[in-house]
């Protein structure tokens, strides 16, 4: 296994980046030469159309021991408590969801096996719309690789590091970091300090990109530099490997006679990266009312209607609460969009219990929500003097459309089914008087 504290990274979020494993791997002026030094093949990756407009065009130019197609034939394989959109095995509910973290297999169990589909929106054959997944193992992955062609792939780390090894170099990301892998990368996870818990939007839409920064001005919220891209690295190893593809829903698996991790040089603008949550340059309010969520945005996939995503990442990280005169945790609201959030580590300030570390919840569209009873009461006779809020990071996975929860979700154990009695010490102080 690499060690972590040797890799090397490319910055720059969405640059045309460009990186070699043996000098002069990369052709120089153009990218498909009739011959390619070293005896490589060209294999171009797209991940947007041809004709894409350039500041959204995502393409990348691999330069390889073999090309991906040097592989055997694709059959169906069981794919456990995976499921994709649109979810149609139980009715969709308006009431509001919450469960505790899921349990580490004690069996051997690597990331595929280990991956539970808690909910989807959408329609994955339509490109609309998420997955939402956790993933719990305690195993690598070995000579087992996979590719999603159904979304990429953002991946939320909650306990233990995960080292990435993707055809266009590896990634080291631990908890208070992010991952993103394209749709149909191929990669494997390894776990290099043990047992693994985490998150994982399925992005069916299109790809995750920075969001406008807007009257904030150029600087603020995530800044492209802190996105790390990996440098070329490859391995050429002939053995029995197996490619398990993740294709309209459906697992399929694929023999190889060698390693998918064989390309010696890459150039272009669609490859994996991760980035440190706490680069974030958190933007809050210094007067008055707590402000909406959306300026917590790291990643945004639109939709086809300006100004309402697809899937929003957004993360709610330590930070300065400073406000006048303001009821300071989230207001009571309902929603158009639908959240479901994740809590890494800490407290959420509006769910001071019930909501543990690896623990999830599922707010729908209209679905009444906000803090908890007691939570008011603290939160309404509190003395209004400057307080950090520290040693806690959570996050929302915010869509437009309806986030439905899997038949596994709401039958689980793990399942909080008197979630909503957190709710049910609020009281009436109304008595006609100002």
């Amino acid at each position: 296994m690499i060690d972590s504290r040797k890799l090397e990274y490319l910055n720059g979020f969405g640059n045309e980046h460009e990186t070699e494993a043996l000098p002069g791997a990369l052709p120089r002026g153009q990218f498909n030469p009739q011959r390619c030094d070293y005896k490589l093949y060209t294999e171009q990756f797209s991940t947007t159309a041809f004709t894409a407009p350039r500041h959204s065009n995502r393409r990348t130019w691999m330069y390889r021991i073999r090309p991906s197609i040097a592989m055997g034939d694709f059959s169906p394989m069981e794919k456990g408590l995976i499921r994709t959109a649109p979810i149609t095995e139980v009715d969709c509910p308006p009431n509001v969801l919450r469960w505790d973290a899921l349990s580490i297999p004690k069996a051997n169990t690597d990331f595929i096996d280990g991956m539970i589909t808690v909910a989807a929106n959408g329609d994955a054959r339509s490109q609309v719309g998420i997955g939402i997944h956790v993933y719990c193992a305690n195993t690598g992955m070995g000579n087992r690789f996979f590719y999603n062609a159904d979304g990429e792939m953002l991946f939320v780390p909650q306990q233990g590091a995960i080292l990435a090894y993707t055809e266009l170099g590896v990634l080291h990301v631990q908890p208070g970091e992010i991952l993103v892998i394209p749709r149909g990368i191929k990669f494997k996870i390894e776990l290099p300090e043990g047992p693994v818990r985490g998150f994982i939007c399925e992005n069916y839409g299109e790809a995750l990109h920075l969001p406008e920064r807007g009257p904030v001005g150029a600087n603020g919220y995530a800044n492209d530099r802190d996105f790390q891209y990996p440098v070329a690295w490859f391995e050429d190893v002939d053995g029995d490997f197996e490619v398990i593809a993740k294709f309209c829903g459906g697992l399929h698996r694929a023999p190889q006679g060698h390693s998918p991790l064989d390309v010696v040089a890459w150039v272009g603008t669609s490859a994996p990266y991760k980035y440190d949550l706490s680069r974030f340059n958190v933007i809050n309010t210094v007067s008055f009312d707590h402000p909406d969520p959306s300026i917590f945005t790291v990643l945004t996939s639109p939709s086809g209607s300006p100004g309402v995503a697809n899937v929003d990442f957004v993360i709610f990280p330590p930070r300065w609460m400073v406000a006048e005169n303001t009821f300071r945790p989230p207001w009571y609201h309902r929603n158009i969009m639908s959240e479901f959030m994740g809590l890494i580590e800490g407290v959420y300030d509006a769910k001071e219990k019930g909501f543990e570390a690896g623990g999830m919840s599922l707010h729908n569209c209209m679905t009444p929500h906000g803090p908890e009873a007691a939570v008011f009461e603290k939160a309404s006779a509190a003395e209004l003097k400057p307080e950090q809020y520290q040693d806690t990071l959570a996050f929302m996975f915010e869509s437009r459309y309806v986030i439905a929860p899997t038949r596994h979700a709401l039958e689980t154990d793990a399942r909080q089914h008197d979630y909503v009695d957190c709710w049910s010490g609020l009281k009436k102080y109304f008595n006609g008087d100002k």
